[in-house]
This record gives structure tokens, C-alpha cells and sequence, in this order.
């Protein structure tokens, strides 16, 4: 092999573990925001739902 790959190989294994932990926190924070979202998204749906059928409920008295 040639040297040049070699001494970039090392570089590249070396830095390996520190690039894939800031991508695994990078996904982990993605997925934790999106699950918020969502959440909030369902929260209001459901506020939504009751606010309508209030709204429902006065106009038929």
C-alpha cells in the first residue's frame, strides 16, 4: 500500500470515534425534537377537538 494512504488511513481511524459520537448526538437530538413536536402536535389536536365541540354544544342551545 501506498504510504500516503497509509498515513491517511491512521488520521482517519484515529478521528473515527469522536465523528460517529457527533453524529449519534446529532441523531439523538433530532429525534428527541421531533418526538416534542409531535407531542405538542398532538396536544393540540386534541385542544382542537374539545374547542369544537364546545363551540358545537352552544350553538345547539
Amino acid at each position: 500500500m501506498d504510504p500516503t494512504n497509509t498515513e491517511l488511513y491512521k488520521l482517519v481511524l484515529h478521528d473515527a470515534p469522536y465523528v460517529i459520537a457527533g453524529y449519534g448526538v446529532l441523531w439523538a437530538a433530532l429525534v428527541v425534537y421531533v418526538g416534542m413536536v409531535l407531542r405538542r402536535i398532538m396536544r393540540l389536536e386534541k385542544e382542537v377537538l374539545i374547542l369544537g365541540e364546545s363551540v358545537e354544544r352552544r350553538n345547539a342551545e
